[in-house]
């Protein structure tokens, strides 16, 4: 009897024992799959706030496709820096060269700057094809391409361009007799601005002569060239450069050209109607509804000339992209709203409606909002106009030497306006550029 009592008090410990262990087992299980809902619930919920640096309309554009990006992603929340354009430069340098010290996960950079950024920094920034944005290639026009890749792979996401169109007042075209359809070439613009000059006494367009070149940099853009070759070498002695630089020239010893004082004696040509027309890129559309009011119905846009029949009348001035510095702790989140923000058809179009960023999608161009006439601008079909011309833009190449170029080529210009002969202000501008970057100048 002891040893049958020993046995079922063994027997009752060891079924007791054994619920025990189930229980811990289930208990761990649970604890498990509940830690690991938590987790995986946890990371869901857990917030992600970017940063990004922006400036201008820039800004809101950002803010607003975040808005609509929190439907889908309300972990996500966005933190906008409107430090303005050059001192978002002057922090990205400084950050860069510090190994990424203190950068956003987010920045905006101006088309022209892209190559120079890579090329002084290879490892500063995400290479986007790494992360998949290869996929969406085909969905922007090759020079914008161009101009956000290096080697091939994809250092910017394409945000906003400007296709160049000659913004001209149809009450002055008129007065003088003039019709834009006639213009199809330069010599046709020179003929048809002395004539609204002796009916109106406005000029044909405004220019800074000292200062800035834009209406030059048109010109070599829409006849493929630019102050650098494809390979890097300083193109400014190309025969079309020449071409392009005598042409302003004779604008200004007609004395069609209105020397202003930047931007802002620009826009105040604008607004005083002392200028017939301004050749500036589709963007200068919001300028004019804002600062010139008073003068709807009045506007109208119509292609940059040719420099010969039949000739490219395509060219870009401006227009930037989006960057995620390789620094950020929040890439993947960064790389998701940017695709979002860049590929998606409504989005580019809610930035073109409320801020006037003309797009690169080109998915975007077959809109209503694209075939529609603009009010403004007396019912043309403006943007249509605009998204026509993209395809046709040839490449600008910038290289990590641009700024120098560009400061060079305002100082042959000068030169030009003062006297001296085109062929030997570029050469020498040229020269100085050869002097100050070690670049080879292509012979002709």
């Amino acid at each position: 009897m002891t040893n049958l009592g020993g046995g079922d008090k063994v027997r009752k410990y060891w079924k007791l024992f054994m619920l025990t262990v189930v229980s811990v087992l289930f208990m761990v299980a649970c604890s498990n799959n509940n830690s690991a809902s938590s987790n995986k619930e946890g990371k869901s919920r857990e917030k992600v706030t970017l940063t990004a640096w922006a400036w201008n309309v820039n800004v809101g554009a950002l803010n607003e496709a975040m808005k609509e990006y929190q439907k889908r992603h309300p972990n996500v929340e966005l933190k906008v820096e409107d430090i303005g354009r050059l001192d978002v430069y002057d922090k990205l340098s400084t950050g860069l060269a510090a190994g990424g010290k203190g950068l956003p996960d987010i920045v905006l950079v101006e088309d022209d700057r892209i190559h120079g950024y890579v090329e002084a920094f290879p490892k500063g920034f995400l290479n986007l094809s790494e992360k998949g944005f290869d996929k969406h290639a085909n969905l922007f026009p090759q020079f914008k391409k161009d101009l956000t890749t290096v080697k091939g792979n994809f250092y910017a996401m394409p945000f906003d361009a400007g296709p160049v169109g000659m913004f001209y007042r149809k009450d002055l075209f008129d007065k003088a007799g003039v019709k834009p359809e006639a213009i199809q070439t330069w010599d046709d613009f020179l003929e048809a601005g002395k004539k609204i000059k002796e009916a109106t006494g406005t000029y044909a367009m405004p220019l800074d002569k000292f200062k800035d070149d834009p209406i030059f940099r048109m010109m070599l853009n829409q006849q493929g060239i630019y102050y650098f070759d494809k390979n890097g070498n300083i193109d400014l002695t190309n025969p079309k450069a020449v071409r392009a630089m005598e042409m302003l020239k004779k604008f200004d010893d007609a004395k069609l050209i209105k020397n202003v004082d930047g931007w802002n004696g620009v826009v105040s040509a604008t607004v005083d109607g002392s200028v017939a027309t301004i050749p500036f890129g589709a963007w200068y559309y919001g300028t004019i509804i804002d600062q010139a009011k008073d003068t709807k119905g009045k506007w109208g846009v119509f292609l940059l000339p040719a420099f010969e029949k039949g000739g490219n009348r395509a060219a870009n001035l401006g227009g930037s992209s989006w960057m995620i510095p390789a620094s950020s702790k929040h890439a993947d989140e960064a790389y998701k709203f940017l695709e979002f923000f860049t590929t998606t058809k409504d989005i580019q179009l809610m930035t073109m409606e409320k801020y006037g960023l003309f797009p690169s999608l080109s998915s975007a161009y077959d809109s209503e909002l694209f075939k529609s006439g603009v009010e403004f601008f007396g019912g043309q079909k403006i943007w249509e106009l605009f998204a026509n011309e993209m395809k046709d833009i040839p490449t600008a190449y910038y290289t990590n030497d641009y700024s120098i170029a560009l400061d060079e080529a305002i100082k042959a210009q000068a030169d030009v306006f003062n006297g001296k002969d085109a062929t030997k202000a570029l050469k020498e501008a040229a020269k100085r550029i050869k002097d100050r970057t070690k670049r080879e100048i292509n012979t002709y």
